[in-house]
């Protein structure tokens, strides 16, 4: 489907901003009557689960497009849009999803402490990147992660006025802890956590599922997005255990996935050790706990596998479980930006972590990448 297409298709029930009507879509979505509708009961008969009923997803990891702090340096030059070789698969489906790694301002901002400010890891990226975010197809961002708070609560808030400007739903902050999108006919929730300060707390259980049991309430798919587990190329496997990282509690990711799911999600998109990881099943529903670097210019470490990531497109049913998938093996070089890798690595990483992690899923993966659970 084309990017006109998508955008002329879709609108928005929203939470942030809009309260009047986010109330309003929730109580008509409770009526139990049109849960019967949707499920084809009352009389009326279930939606056939054709091809054309299935929704396409594009997900992808951690999207950081360059940073003006310290320097404009650090920026591409002359406004480059890095996304711009990925264009074409990026506006290739129903919807659009990354996680936005850093603040969207200007200039000025509270920034966080640093000893050494040229050594910082501060994103502060220009507003006219959510242009390029836009132009290439991308419809939801989680929020949810460590580095929205690097310029304190100016660089939290500016972030959201450009995103909502710019018609990009998001989700993940105290603030703003959900927000919805219509697709296909279909009311598509999005809510995202990570273990930072404003953000929902990936290890808060209780309140996670309240929150992900209220989308679900009004909504026909729930996407939860998290941000969790250790960093560095050597934290590729899931442990299924508490992962700490610098001292911080990471989360059981497993354990959350699985959690989220019980709860009401649909399908969980993880990302934040800055590597890829495997992709699990649970109960039909698709989890990936890490889709590694995607666009992430000038200030990350894109040697070996911190230099590959999947671009997934998944298909799931109207009731959101999940049918097959494909992965477009992308790799960045240089200072970053994605460009398609034609030796397909971060394609035999994936099988090879499903191996290992996963054992128990009967994954079947092709060479050109698509895959599905062997029936």
């Amino acid at each position: 489907m084309s990017l006109y297409m998508k955008s002329s298709t879709r609108n928005a029930v929203m939470l942030c901003g809009l309260v009047v009507p986010a109330v309003a879509a929730f109580v008509y979505l409770k009526q139990p009557w049109l849960n019967e509708v949707r499920n084809g009961r009352a009389g009326f008969p279930p939606v056939e689960q054709t091809e054309d009923s299935l929704i396409s997803l594009i997900a992808v990891g951690d999207m950081m497009l360059g940073t003006n702090y310290p320097s404009a340096d650090l920026l591409p030059p002359n406004g480059q849009n890095i996304l711009d070789s990925l264009k074409d698969v990026l506006r290739d489906a129903d919807l659009t999803f990354g996680n936005l790694e850093g603040t969207v301002l200007n200039s000025g901002g509270d920034v966080k402490s640093c000893s050494d400010p040229s050594k910082c890891y501060a994103f502060r990226q220009p507003e006219y990147m959510v242009d390029h975010l836009k132009d290439a197809g991308f419809d939801m961002v989680s929020i949810a992660n460590n580095h929205m708070g690097d310029f304190g609560e100016p660089g939290r808030t500016n972030t959201q006025k450009v995103l909502k400007a710019k018609g990009i739903k998001y989700a993940g902050l105290e603030t703003c802890p959900w927000d919805t999108i219509h697709v296909k006919g279909l009311v598509i929730g999005l809510t995202a956590f990570a273990p930072n300060s404003g953000c929902l707390k990936l290890n808060e259980y209780e309140r996670a599922k309240k929150i992900i049991t209220e989308l679900d309430a009004i909504s026909d798919i729930v996407l939860v997005s998290f941000h969790g587990g250790a960093e560095g190329r050597s934290r590729t496997n899931v442990t299924r255990k508490t992962e700490e990282f610098v001292g911080e509690n990471r989360g059981n990711v497993y354990e959350f996935a699985h959690m989220a799911v019980d709860a009401g999600a649909d399908m969980v998109l993880g990302h934040g050790p800055h590597v890829t990881r495997a992709i699990d099943c649970y109960k039909g529903k698709f989890i990936t706990y890490s889709m590694g670097n995607f666009a992430t210019y000038a200030r990350f470490s894109l040697s070996g596998v911190s230099g590959i990531a999947p671009v997934y497109k998944l298909y799931f049913k109207r009731n959101g479980d999940f049918v097959r998938g494909e992965i477009v093996s992308i790799r960045q070089l240089g200072e970053g930006g994605p460009t398609i890798d034609p030796n397909k690595q971060v394609l035999a990483e994936i099988r090879r972590l499903c191996k290992m992690d996963f054992p128990e899923i009967p994954w079947n993966i092709t060479d050109d990448g698509k895959f599905e659970i062997k029936k």
